[in-house]
């Protein structure tokens, strides 16, 4: 596993090469010299705050204000017809 480090200029210029840094291990962020964010895979992350991986509704319902909300996903209308071939 490598360490990666960026200063906060670099990180905000190229985030997506701090993501692929970050799949080999954790991305130190500086400000001024000094580490003050670290960026993880998030499998990294569960494992390292001992918890079961989350899943995305799982996520969203722990959401503050999201009580209430309802939604209603359109229904999608699909024709099949028989292949043409030749």
């Amino acid at each position: 596993m490598s360490i990666h480090t960026y200063s906060s200029r670099d990180f905000t210029r190229d985030v997506s090469k701090a993501k692929r840094a970050a799949a080999e291990g954790p991305v130190f962020i500086t400000d001024r010299g000094r580490p003050a964010f670290a960026l993880l895979k998030i499998e990294d992350y569960y494992h390292l705050a001992g918890q079961k991986r989350v899943s995305l509704l799982e996520l969203m319902d722990g959401l503050k204000g999201g009580e209430g909300f309802e939604f209603d996903a359109p229904s999608l209308q699909v024709e099949l017809r028989q292949a043409e071939l030749g």
